[in-house]
């Protein structure tokens, strides 16, 4: 038997009065306000929107999705480490 205790895993439980807010969730909508980030989203969405308008295209929108994608994380990773525990 104590070679089953020293081999268990450690079970981590949230306590049930905190609830849990992912702070890269609040941060991703903060930062999305910005005007440059918000302007590549759009450049995003006008580009999948020109995509699914056609019905036979070799066009995809990996550029702008990647763009947009990069900025965002980058803005997030100024502040999300600070408010991590």
């Amino acid at each position: 038997m104590a070679l089953r205790n020293w081999f268990s895993l450690p079970v981590v439980r949230a306590d049930d009065e905190e609830d849990l807010v992912d702070p890269q969730a609040a941060l991703r909508e903060k930062c999305q306000a910005k005007g440059h980030i918000e302007s590549l989203y759009n450049k995003y969405q006008e580009c999948n929107d020109r995509v699914n308008g056609r019905s036979k295209t070799t066009e995809t929108c990996m550029e702008e999705l990647f763009d947009y994608v990069a900025e965002l994380d980058h803005c997030v990773a100024h502040s999300l480490f600070s408010k991590l525990k």
